[in-house]
């Protein structure tokens, strides 16, 4: 029987409790402990799975075959830099880092040290999407929503790069071209980062992509609509319903329906009923009923015990946070009213994308 890997979760928040929780009941993982410096948090989550509390990650560097790392992103350099120069496997959610410089030294610190990184970009695993992918061919135009209500967590973040970076990632998967221009406006609602972001990227395929993302809305939202060659395919991240559009044998093969519309004995009621299934073919695929966050953290323990690359490595993490890091350029040059200040609001601190990065 294989052994099971020694895992550790350090930050057991909002989201890395249900990375315990997860670790905990796989069968091929011994969750060793949780780091936490929440003292109360940290004994709950523990006493909860059977495990150990700690208040110092350095207390796991030699108990552990790899660790996941969910806290704040402003720490997520310190405190996983400490395990990759250990040669330790990480996986660190999403964003990679608070800035593209931070995420750099990341991913050039396992390359170097050769350890494996993964980067919790959980949507790849989301099963609508990855039926979405499967049926969208070579993409030419793609529209992305993510809405969400104020959470008040991530506010050492923005909107960019608290739920734009995921729609950045599944679009840079999807379209197999480097991105050749950048446009983006934003605005910040309740202060501090920007909280609303409408950005267009422009591939040098030709494909366009335009990304919505607010954390200020009243409900949430998580959608794709995606043309290509095929036809169109639209997914609802959330309910997990995709739908395709394609061209019938009928519509490619048979008489257009204007030829049809234009006979003198037409029904032209009939023919619009038979856009939808007569000409267009309309699929409504399952969808399997799996757990995202399930599925990844079982990639990264299947990655750590084979070798093998991550779907989200962190060369990939580092690709959407330099297209991100273009996004805030781009706002911070808008002009509001005149104004180049970026993202701005009537209680916005008005500060430039690089000064807040530095």
């Amino acid at each position: 029987m294989m052994k099971p890997l020694k895992l550790a979760v350090v930050g057991v928040g909002a989201l890395g409790k249900h990375h315990a929780r997860i670790l905990a009941g796989l069968e091929t993982v011994e969750l060793v402990a949780v780091a936490e410096t929440n003292a109360e948090t940290g004994r709950a989550i523990a006493a909860a799975h059977a495990t150990e509390w700690v208040a110092d990650s350095h207390d796991l560097f030699d108990r552990i075959d790899a660790v996941s790392i969910a806290v704040p992103t402003r720490f997520h350099l310190p405190v996983a830099t400490e395990f990759l120069r250990r040669g330790i496997p990480t996986l660190i959610e999403k964003p990679l880092a608070a800035s593209l410089a931070e995420a750099e030294q990341l991913v050039q610190l396992a390359d170097d040290r050769k350890t494996l990184l993964q980067v919790g970009h959980v949507e790849r695993f989301n099963p609508a999407m990855r039926v979405a992918a499967r049926l969208s061919g070579s993409p030419k135009y793609i529209r992305a929503e993510r809405l969400s209500p104020y959470a008040f967590r991530s506010t050492d973040i923005g909107v960019v790069h608290d739920l734009m970076i995921h729609d950045l990632d599944l679009v840079l998967d999807l379209v197999d071209s480097p991105v050749r221009d950048v446009q983006a406006f934003g605005l910040s609602i309740l202060g501090g980062h920007e909280d609303c972001v409408q950005a267009r990227l422009i591939f040098e395929n030709g494909c366009i992509a335009d990304l919505t993302s607010n954390r200020v809305n009243p409900v949430a939202k998580r959608s794709l609509l995606i043309w290509s060659e095929r036809g169109t395919v639209s997914a609802d991240l959330t309910s997990r319903e995709v739908v395709s559009y394609s061209a019938s044998e009928t519509l490619r093969y048979g008489t257009p329906p204007l030829e049809r519309a234009a006979q003198p004995d037409a029904d032209i009621e009939q023919l619009k009923q038979d856009v939808f299934g007569k000409f267009l073919k309309v699929e409504q695929p399952t969808v399997p009923a799996a757990d995202a966050l399930t599925d990844e953290l079982a990639d990264f323990v299947d990655c750590v015990r084979t070798h093998r690359r991550p779907l989200v490595d962190g060369h990939c993490a580092l690709a959407a946070m330099r297209v991100a890091d273009r996004v805030l350029d781009r706002v911070a040059d808008h002009q509001w009213d005149g104004h180049a200040g970026g993202p701005i609001g009537p209680f916005a601190q008005v500060r430039r994308h690089r000064r807040l990065a530095g």
